[in-house]
Protein backbone atom coordinates (compact mmCIF):
# COMPACT_ATOMS: atom_id res chain seq x y z
CA UNK A 1 0.00 0.00 0.00
CA UNK A 2 1.90 3.20 -0.88
CA UNK A 3 1.10 6.77 0.88
CA UNK A 4 -0.83 7.86 -1.37
CA UNK A 5 -3.68 5.24 -1.05
CA UNK A 6 -3.21 5.82 2.61
CA UNK A 7 -3.76 9.15 2.51
CA UNK A 8 -6.59 9.00 0.51
CA UNK A 9 -8.21 5.80 2.21
CA UNK A 10 -7.58 8.29 5.63
CA UNK A 11 -9.32 11.56 3.64
CA UNK A 12 -12.13 9.61 2.36
CA UNK A 13 -12.82 8.02 6.50
CA UNK A 14 -12.38 11.16 8.18
CA UNK A 15 -14.90 13.06 5.74
CA UNK A 16 -17.59 10.41 6.24
CA UNK A 17 -16.76 10.09 10.05
CA UNK A 18 -17.22 14.50 9.59
CA UNK A 19 -20.44 13.51 7.71
CA UNK A 20 -21.67 10.89 9.95
CA UNK A 21 -20.78 13.04 13.21
CA UNK A 22 -21.81 16.23 12.19
CA UNK A 23 -25.43 15.02 11.42
CA UNK A 24 -25.75 13.04 14.48
CA UNK A 25 -24.43 16.01 16.72
CA UNK A 26 -27.04 17.68 15.03
CA UNK A 27 -30.29 15.12 15.41
CA UNK A 28 -28.74 14.43 19.56
CA UNK A 29 -27.84 18.07 20.26
CA UNK A 30 -28.52 21.12 18.27
CA UNK A 31 -31.84 20.60 17.27
CA UNK A 32 -33.37 19.53 20.91
CA UNK A 33 -30.71 22.34 22.47
CA UNK A 34 -32.86 25.01 19.91
CA UNK A 35 -36.10 23.59 21.08
CA UNK A 36 -35.06 25.82 24.44
CA UNK A 37 -35.92 29.28 22.57
CA UNK A 38 -38.86 31.28 23.98
CA UNK A 39 -40.82 31.63 20.55
CA UNK A 40 -40.80 29.84 17.05
CA UNK A 41 -38.78 32.60 15.87
CA UNK A 42 -36.05 32.47 18.23
CA UNK A 43 -36.12 28.44 18.05
CA UNK A 44 -35.50 29.13 14.26
CA UNK A 45 -32.68 31.36 14.73
CA UNK A 46 -30.77 29.27 17.06
CA UNK A 47 -30.80 26.30 14.46
CA UNK A 48 -29.90 27.97 12.19
CA UNK A 49 -27.01 29.76 13.47
CA UNK A 50 -25.86 26.42 14.63
CA UNK A 51 -26.49 24.73 11.01
CA UNK A 52 -25.37 27.80 9.01
CA UNK A 53 -21.55 27.40 11.07
CA UNK A 54 -21.60 23.53 10.15
CA UNK A 55 -22.87 23.71 6.71
CA UNK A 56 -19.75 24.58 4.80
CA UNK A 57 -18.12 21.75 6.98
CA UNK A 58 -20.09 19.50 6.36
CA UNK A 59 -20.43 20.15 2.67
CA UNK A 60 -16.45 20.17 2.36
CA UNK A 61 -16.60 16.63 3.73
CA UNK A 62 -19.24 15.60 1.90
CA UNK A 63 -17.15 16.45 -1.61
CA UNK A 64 -13.94 15.62 -0.18
CA UNK A 65 -15.47 11.81 0.70
CA UNK A 66 -16.94 11.22 -2.85
CA UNK A 67 -13.60 12.52 -4.35
CA UNK A 68 -11.77 10.22 -2.36
CA UNK A 69 -14.14 7.34 -3.02
CA UNK A 70 -13.65 7.96 -6.88
CA UNK A 71 -9.93 7.66 -6.26
CA UNK A 72 -10.23 4.80 -3.93
CA UNK A 73 -12.40 2.82 -6.67
CA UNK A 74 -9.96 4.14 -9.58
CA UNK A 75 -6.81 2.25 -7.45
CA UNK A 76 -8.88 -0.44 -6.88
CA UNK A 77 -10.83 -1.20 -9.97
CA UNK A 78 -8.97 -4.50 -11.07
CA UNK A 79 -10.15 -6.43 -7.59
CA UNK A 80 -13.94 -4.39 -8.00
CA UNK A 81 -14.42 -6.52 -11.30
CA UNK A 82 -12.75 -9.24 -10.32
CA UNK A 83 -13.53 -10.30 -6.15
CA UNK A 84 -17.15 -10.53 -6.52
CA UNK A 85 -17.49 -9.70 -2.25
CA UNK A 86 -15.49 -6.67 -2.98
CA UNK A 87 -17.89 -5.75 -5.82
CA UNK A 88 -21.13 -6.23 -3.91
CA UNK A 89 -19.75 -4.35 -1.00
CA UNK A 90 -18.81 -1.85 -3.65
CA UNK A 91 -22.40 -1.12 -5.00
CA UNK A 92 -24.14 -1.66 -1.99
CA UNK A 93 -21.89 1.31 -0.46
CA UNK A 94 -22.63 3.22 -3.84
CA UNK A 95 -25.98 2.75 -3.57
CA UNK A 96 -25.90 3.60 0.52
CA UNK A 97 -24.03 6.92 -0.73
CA UNK A 98 -26.48 7.81 -2.85
CA UNK A 99 -29.01 7.65 -0.02
CA UNK A 100 -27.02 9.30 2.67
CA UNK A 101 -26.90 12.50 0.07
CA UNK A 102 -30.53 12.45 -0.52
CA UNK A 103 -31.17 12.70 3.08
CA UNK A 104 -28.53 14.94 3.61
CA UNK A 105 -30.22 17.46 0.85
CA UNK A 106 -33.18 16.74 1.97
CA UNK A 107 -32.79 17.30 5.66
CA UNK A 108 -30.67 20.59 4.35
CA UNK A 109 -34.06 21.60 2.59
CA UNK A 110 -36.50 20.92 5.20
CA UNK A 111 -34.75 22.86 7.99
CA UNK A 112 -34.39 26.07 5.26
CA UNK A 113 -37.85 25.90 5.02
CA UNK A 114 -38.75 25.33 8.80
CA UNK A 115 -37.22 28.38 9.16
CA UNK A 116 -38.84 30.23 6.79
CA UNK A 117 -42.40 29.00 8.23
CA UNK A 118 -41.45 29.20 12.05
CA UNK A 119 -40.31 33.10 11.26
CA UNK A 120 -43.65 33.91 10.38
CA UNK A 121 -45.69 31.06 12.41
CA UNK A 122 -46.77 33.40 15.06
CA UNK A 123 -49.01 35.42 13.20
CA UNK A 124 -49.89 33.06 10.50
CA UNK A 125 -51.92 30.33 10.42
CA UNK A 126 -50.72 28.42 7.09
CA UNK A 127 -47.18 29.34 7.98
CA UNK A 128 -47.77 27.52 11.53
CA UNK A 129 -49.48 24.62 10.03
CA UNK A 130 -46.63 24.03 7.47
CA UNK A 131 -44.08 24.63 10.02
CA UNK A 132 -45.76 21.22 12.08
CA UNK A 133 -45.50 19.72 9.01
CA UNK A 134 -42.20 20.31 8.14
CA UNK A 135 -41.19 19.35 11.68
CA UNK A 136 -42.48 16.25 11.78
CA UNK A 137 -40.83 15.47 8.23
CA UNK A 138 -37.61 16.86 9.84
CA UNK A 139 -37.77 15.02 12.97
CA UNK A 140 -37.08 11.19 11.70
CA UNK A 141 -35.33 12.99 8.32
CA UNK A 142 -32.72 14.15 10.28
CA UNK A 143 -31.87 10.46 11.23
CA UNK A 144 -31.89 9.27 8.29
CA UNK A 145 -27.79 10.87 7.49
CA UNK A 146 -26.47 9.75 10.34
CA UNK A 147 -28.17 6.00 9.86
CA UNK A 148 -26.69 5.99 6.19
CA UNK A 149 -23.33 7.47 7.13
CA UNK A 150 -22.85 5.09 9.71
CA UNK A 151 -23.85 2.40 7.22
CA UNK A 152 -21.02 3.76 5.27
CA UNK A 153 -18.36 3.56 7.98
CA UNK A 154 -19.64 -0.41 8.16
CA UNK A 155 -19.17 -1.05 4.60
CA UNK A 156 -15.58 0.30 5.28
CA UNK A 157 -14.77 -1.94 7.61
CA UNK A 158 -16.18 -4.73 5.77
CA UNK A 159 -13.88 -3.58 2.69
CA UNK A 160 -10.72 -3.29 5.19
CA UNK A 161 -11.30 -6.87 5.78
CA UNK A 162 -11.65 -7.85 2.33
CA UNK A 163 -8.23 -6.50 1.62
CA UNK A 164 -6.77 -8.15 5.45
CA UNK A 165 -3.91 -11.08 5.19
CA UNK A 166 -3.15 -13.24 7.77
CA UNK A 167 -5.75 -13.94 10.69
CA UNK A 168 -5.84 -11.98 13.72
CA UNK A 169 -7.19 -11.23 17.24
CA UNK A 170 -10.54 -11.55 16.34
CA UNK A 171 -11.14 -14.62 14.35
CA UNK A 172 -11.64 -17.76 15.81
CA UNK A 173 -8.66 -18.89 17.87
CA UNK A 174 -9.12 -22.27 16.47
CA UNK A 175 -7.66 -20.97 13.25
CA UNK A 176 -4.54 -20.11 14.66
CA UNK A 177 -3.62 -23.69 15.28
CA UNK A 178 -4.93 -25.00 12.07
CA UNK A 179 -2.54 -23.11 10.51
CA UNK A 180 0.37 -24.91 11.69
Amino acid sequence: MTAYSTTVRALHLVTNAAWFGGSLMGAVGLNPAAQEGDDLKERAEIADRGWNAWGPVQGGAIALHLLSGIAILGDNRRRTRTHTPTTVAVVAKTALTGAALAASAAAYLNGARLGEAREKADHDPVARRRSRELSQRLSWLQWATPLTTGGLLVLDAFLGEQQRGVAGLLDDPTSLLRRR
